[in-house]
């Protein structure tokens, strides 16, 4: 609103003519009757006037009575009073309109850049992968609020409608390598149509929250349609221990004689009970123990005094042979053949991806959600412990949570573990803040959309580097060896430095998973398969490819 159009304004306006008229009506009679100097009401008009401004009283001063110097005074701090607040209604306002920052609309200095439709959690997580690699971008953000924040938080933005070329073109896109269109479904194929008109080259990868409407983002021009909610609900079903997959996680295979797996420790295992340091990973069962998660925190390297419990995650590599000796060992002696039952809280599209992926296992689910449809087994609020009651939480072995609400999903963990304390509970974070506090309102599987998001985004854009595990709290990735030529890893000391561990070398097209950490030196053309948590994993970067 205009500054003169603004009722406080009009109320200080309004203030002053009547302070004005009150004064001057009382100090003309102040004059004739306490001083005998009657004059216009003009000339009193005037004083008044000197009396606000502070420019002096001209001849009229001094006054021979107490009560005229007193209505002086009192003139003289009114007048100091409305100066104040003029000062408050018209100068404040114009000095923070003339001082306040504006969110820029182009972009013109930016160049072999990435151009992100609109500012997501999810995008959040892929600028951070995006900066931890040094590489420029600029969020297109239709909100003015939040670009604000963002310009303020320093990262490149462009406030602009995405879905407009003239916007797009302000954000350089004819000089970008990527376009990331973070919006609506609908939205996103509107913004694949309009950088596809503004720049012909420019590689287009859309998210798309339902996995149908994918293929519209294809005919409208997108070269890559991710779909991390689809790959959320099969990683959450594949958290699940059942009679098919006992309680291993799916492993990695990296070259063919090195697997990457997740290992969870089952009651009554011979691996339950006992410490890393007992164990001995290595020397007992020649696999290398990259970490291990307890009650959600990743350590790594594995502390000898811990111990393993049902809590505990382990992450080796090794020899599938070696690896499948331990799978034993970590694998309860009595196994529960017997059909399991699951319970999925939410029906959308991460909770489908998981019902089917369980269908093809002998797990009995029932599905609750919110709404009646085709294949909900039970309609009600996953927060009633009455409705949970209902779908079986008293006999379920697990329950997987996928709301789309994060504060939902803390509650409905909090009322699934207090009705079945020996679940085993994995829920999908859409932020990844809320990870921590779902692990300890009792989940023992979090899996974060931004961060699979941001990881499906990062594999997809960068051709330097692939993401061989988008899906796990571990980053599995391969990249170039950068400063690492000439070095070994022993010399490099990458594990001390960055805590991520060297699995692999790619050279000539060839894997090379035997290779003596303190002999072996890499070349400049070589790469290498890391595995290690996000930060570590940014660590190395910064260290050695930034």
């Amino acid at each position: 609103m205009s500054l003169w159009r603004s009722r406080r304004t009009g109320y200080y306006i309004l203030l002053v003519a009547v302070t004005t008229v009150i004064a001057t009506f009382l100090y003309n009679y102040g004059m004739a009757t306490l001083e005998n100097r009657p004059q216009p009401l003009y000339r009193s008009l005037e004083v008044v006037f000197q009396t606000y401004t502070t420019t002096g009283y001209g001849e009229d001063a001094p006054w021979s009575t107490p009560h005229m110097n007193l209505l002086m005074i009192a003139l003289q701090l009114t007048g100091i009073g409305l100066i104040l607040t003029g000062v408050d209604v018209f100068a404040v306002p114009w000095l923070r309109n003339a001082l306040e920052t504006t969110a820029p609309t182009t972009a013109p200095d930016v160049a072999d850049h990435v151009v992100i439709c609109e500012y997501t959690s999810r995008g959040e997580a892929f600028i951070e992968e995006l900066e931890s690699r040094d590489r420029e971008y600029v969020v297109v953000e239709p909100d003015e609020e939040t670009a604000m924040d963002l310009h303020e938080a320093d990262h490149r933005v462009v406030y602009g409608d995405p879905e407009s070329t003239t916007v797009l073109e302000n954000a350089g896109i004819e000089r970008a390598t990527a376009v990331v269109a973070d919006s609506a479904d609908d939205m996103n194929a509107s913004i694949v149509l309009s950088a596809r008109a503004a720049n012909p080259d420019v590689r287009i990868v859309t998210l798309v929250e339902e996995q149908r409407l994918g293929e519209y983002h294809r005919i409208a021009g997108a070269d890559e349609v991710l779909s991390p909610r689809q790959l959320l609900g099969e990683s959450l079903a594949h958290r699940v221990p059942t009679a098919v997959t006992t309680a291993v996680d799916e492993g990695i295979e990296i070259g063919n004689d090195l697997e990457l797996v997740e290992l969870s420790i089952a009651e009554g295992s011979e691996l339950a009970g006992r410490t890393a340091g007992e164990i001995r990973l290595r020397e007992a069962y020649g696999v290398d123990g990259i970490g291990a998660w307890f009650g959600g925190t990743f350590e790594s390297p594995i502390p000898n005094d811990r111990e393993l419990d049902t809590e505990t995650r382990l992450l080796v590599a090794g020899e599938p042979d070696r690896i499948d000796e331990l799978r034993a060992k970590a694998t309860s002696t009595v196994l529960p053949f017997a059909a399991q039952h699951a319970i999925i809280a939410g029906y959308g599209e991460s909770g489908e991806a998981a019902g089917d992926a369980l269908a093809e296992t002998n797990t009995r689910v029932t599905v609750l959600d919110t709404l009646e449809m085709e294949g909900v087994d039970v309609v009600g609020d996953a927060r009633d412990p009455t409705t949970v009651r209902e779908a079986g939480i008293d006999d379920a072995s697990t329950v997987i949570v996928t709301l789309d609400d994060d504060t939902t999903a803390i509650f409905a963990t909090l009322v699934a573990r207090d009705l079945n304390s020996s679940a085993t509970i994995v829920v999908r974070a859409n932020n990844p803040e809320n990870v921590q506090k779902l692990y300890r309102a009792g989940a023992d599987y979090v899996q974060s959309l931004a961060t699979v998001s941001g990881r499906m985004l990062a594999s997809t854009v960068f051709e330097d580097e692939e993401v061989l595990a988008v899906d796990r709290q571990i980053d599995v990735v391969r990249v170039p060896v950068g400063r690492l030529a000439g070095q070994t890893v022993v010399d490099a000391t990458v594990r001390t430095r960055t805590g991520c561990t060297v699995l692999a070398v790619r050279r000539d097209g060839e894997t090379i998973t035997d290779f003596d950490p303190a002999s072996f030196v890499f070349d400049a053309d070589d790469e290498v398969i890391l595995a290690g948590t996000d930060d570590s994993v940014r660590s190395f970067e910064a260290q050695f490819l930034a």
